[in-house]
């Protein structure tokens, strides 16, 4: 009788994958020692992962996965800031993972063009669309704030994982970061305004 698919090997190889990361970054992450891990063989890794390479693009996306799911929730543009900031501290190895690798990931393309930034990061697009409900306009017309709140956050971000700066700073640093969010939201705010308002 021939053996059933197991429905759950292609979440514990990538458990797996995750966990020997954490231990030893890239050079850990071997076919071997993924099947070993996930409790398979190397040839049923290779029935579904071509190669290493392959492993860790599946990683990448889970983790984008991960941060528009633990951002969707959120009801503002500031709360969607602060959530990823929470998931960045909470999940380091996984922020940095995949930061370092993102651009292993090849962009979407549309009809042999690249796709806007936000289609290439599903977290960009969420903040993009909190700022159109809370400003008004497209999600489109949002991206340069989009991407002066990411780098705001990123930055926060790596500067407290790489403990950058002593832990006693931690939460000043945190402060700052929720000030710089609301003054970049509020300044947007102001400029949209004054520009939509009827010239005197």
């Amino acid at each position: 009788m021939p053996r059933l698919p197991d429905p759950d090997l292609q979440e514990r190889i990538l458990n797996a994958a995750q966990k020997l990361w954490k231990k030893g970054a890239e050079k850990s992450l071997t076919m071997r020692a993924v099947a070993k891990a996930a409790r398979t063989n190397t040839p049923a890794v290779y029935r579904r992962f071509r190669n290493r390479e392959d492993i860790l693009r599946a990683l990448l996306r889970r983790i984008q996965q991960d941060v528009s799911d633990a951002i969707r929730p959120c009801r503002s543009p500031e709360e969607v800031c602060d959530c990823y900031l929470e998931y960045a501290l909470t999940h380091p190895h996984e922020y940095e993972l995949f930061y370092t690798h993102a651009y292993r990931l090849p962009p979407p393309s549309r009809s042999g063009r690249t796709a806007p930034l936000r289609e290439h990061r599903p977290a960009m697009a969420l903040v993009e669309e909190k700022l159109a409900e809370r400003l008004g306009g497209s999600p489109a017309e949002h991206t340069s704030l989009s991407l002066a709140l990411w780098t705001v956050a990123h930055g926060t971000a790596m500067i407290l994982i790489s403990r950058a700066i002593p832990e006693e700073h931690a939460a000043e640093l945190r402060s700052a970061f929720v000030a710089a969010v609301k003054t970049l939201i509020g300044s947007s705010s102001s400029l949209r305004s004054s520009s939509l308002s009827p010239q005197n």
